[in-house]
């Protein structure tokens, strides 16, 4: 259901335009000193009301398929802007909102760009920085209806605030908005992250902007109230929140860090010492010390070097907030911001390191860094209608060459018809194929018999739906793949660390392991599949088995892990 909301519109748009929109030069993506004059008395909450939805959702990750990606141009697009296009349309469509359409669609053709996957909204909009504005894609239980999700914009910006509801409108859809009585939430995309299994990052910007006497005159909200506006609105049970940084003028998380999957963290490191460099590993800390990935494993956190300025200065040295991590997927193409040859060149040659198969697209971006953005600051993406979702915790190594387990989480609206595994040696080709079967709950399972000279093994998941719909996780496959490493253990290893169950499984309320040679209390954790934590506590080795009794309300797939001097392992039980 559409959502005409903001009817004192027109006014506030006259305003504006009076004050700000006149401006010959872009908006930057904070504050004008014209818009901190009209903050005070801007009137940033609705007077139309957008209940949330009825039906649980699922918030979109960045890197699953979309079907737009979509752009704000409020005179004619930036150069930047134009290679974002050219990278985009090889991927997907492009949206461009503006309410110059001739004129930006000639534009386009005069630079040579084909105009086949290209379409425009004859809407108006304030500024370029649409991540901040735009809405984030939602599925009804996972899988089902798409709708967006639009936030109170903290700008006064009328524009670009009420522009979702003209995305929805293009693409007649549902439009779900956070202005209805103590759910009238501020937010922005630049400062969300979800890794669509309903975990979400932040930096705590969102709960100073909806505290008490905040400027945008919403109500004040809790941390807790404002985690069950997102749970309702969008399926985010665990939303993980850092300090917001003291160089960072925006403290938006996309300007320091990217989330690659659901278990991997790119960060902006800084030299010891230097500007936001502390309060980034204090964060990062923070993140390992108290949440795990949906999968039950520690986040795995690379490291990318945030360039200095020519000069060499960072911005506790008064220079502007240089990033890599301010990239965005777009289906099979990554685009990253760059800088100068002597500090690029590396950050190019990691991301492709660390997505084999995707086409890393660099951008200069230094000539609106001073704006406080850069690539994913101005644009957005909407997700696909009926997506092919396959959630697959990677395989790191495997301890024998027979019998590997390959397990996922594979859904579609129409149901999955097959679903197979394809895998390699190292360095051979072809890719073999080895059929998965369906389980129960969504999940699908394979077992892998890998040559005994093996030690690498590169692989991916491949589902079709029954409406013929096929996708690959990655989704760059066969050109991108994952790869574990098998390591051989000998019959007397096996025997030394074997660890046999969860048994029965799936399981109603007890379930047991038995252990081998392990005398020691072992530390057991369980895991929903989101990542939130439901149980943790030692328990003692006896007759060679542990068993623990499951909380009858704890349904579906956990993630159970076991610690202790043996290390760790983890296993996957599904709860009845």
């Amino acid at each position: 259901m559409k959502q005409l909301y903001k009817s004192l519109l027109v006014i506030l748009c006259v305003i504006y335009s009076f004050s700000v929109h006149a401006q010959e030069t872009l908006l930057p993506k904070g504050l004008t000193e014209q818009e901190k004059i009209l903050l005070p008395n801007y009137q940033f909450k609705s007077f139309g009301t957008s209940e949330a939805p009825e039906l649980p959702v699922r918030t979109a990750a960045e890197w699953e398929e979309v079907e737009y990606v979509v752009l704000g141009c409020p005179a004619m697009p930036t150069a930047i802007q134009v290679q974002i296009i050219e990278a985009a349309i090889q991927e997907c469509n492009v949206l461009i909102a503006t309410t110059n359409v001739s004129g930006v669609q000639n534009f386009l053709i005069a630079q040579g760009i084909d105009m086949t996957r290209i379409e425009f909204i004859n809407a108006p909009v304030n500024s370029i920085w649409i991540r901040d504005y735009a809405g984030n894609t939602v599925y009804t239980n996972d899988v089902g209806e798409r709708a967006l999700v639009d936030w109170i914009y903290n700008r006064p910006r009328p524009y670009d605030d009420v522009l979702p509801t003209a995305h929805a409108d293009y693409l007649d859809i549902p439009i779900y908005i956070t202005n209805t009585g103590t759910d009238d939430l501020v937010n922005t995309g630049g400062n969300f992250m979800s890794d669509g299994l309903g975990n979400a990052f932040a930096s705590k910007l969102v709960l100073i902007e909806n505290e008490q006497g905040n400027p945008y005159n919403v109500s004040p909200k809790t941390e807790e109230q404002i985690d069950g506006i997102m749970q309702n609105y969008m399926g985010i049970d665990n939303y993980m929140k850092m300090e917001v940084l003291p160089y960072d003028a925006i403290h938006h998380i996309d300007m320091h860090m990217k989330l690659l999957d659901e278990e991997t963290l790119l960060v902006s490191s800084y030299p010891l010492g230097v500007a936001d460099g502390p309060q980034i590993n204090e964060n990062i800390a923070y993140i390992l010390s108290h949440f795990q990935t949906p999968f039950g494993n520690d986040y795995e956190v690379l490291w990318i070097p945030a360039p200095p300025a020519i000069d060499g200065s960072y911005p506790d040295e008064g220079s502007f907030y240089r990033t890599f991590t301010n990239s965005v997927f777009i289906n099979k193409t990554v685009l990253v911001p760059l800088y100068r040859p002597e500090v690029d060149d590396a950050a190019l040659a990691l991301y492709q390191e660390l997505l084999p198969g995707y086409n890393i697209v660099g951008i200069n971006v230094e000539n609106m860094i001073a704006g406080n953005g850069a690539i994913h600051c101005i644009t957005h993406t909407i997700g696909v209608a009926e997506p092919l979702w396959i959630v697959h915790e990677k395989i790191r190594e495997a301890d024998n060459y027979a019998n590997i387990p390959v397990e996922a989480m594979i859904k579609h609206i129409s149901g999955i018809s097959e679903a197979k595994v394809f895998w390699r040696e190292k360095g051979t080709l072809p890719f073999q194929e080895n059929n998965m079967t369906y389980i129960s709950d969504d999940n699908w399972t394979a077992h892998l018999s890998v040559p005994s000279t093996a030690t690498e093994i590169e692989y991916y998941i491949w589902a079709e739906a029954n409406s013929e719909k096929t996708m690959t996780r990655p989704i760059v496959a066969p050109q991108g793949y994952w790869t574990f490493a098998v390591n051989h253990l000998g019959v007397q290893d096996l025997e030394d660390y074997q660890i046999l169950g969860p048994y029965p499984n799936p399981a109603g309320d007890v379930v047991a392991f038995d252990v081998k040679n392990i005398s020691e209390d072992i530390t057991v954790s369980i895991h929903a599949l989101t990542g939130q934590k439901l149980f943790e506590n030692q328990l003692p080795v006896t007759n060679g088995k542990i068993s623990l009794k499951l909380i009858p309300t704890w349904k579906g797939t956990l993630i159970i892990s076991l610690s202790g001097s043996f290390g760790k392992i983890n296993r996957k039980l599904l709860k009845l």
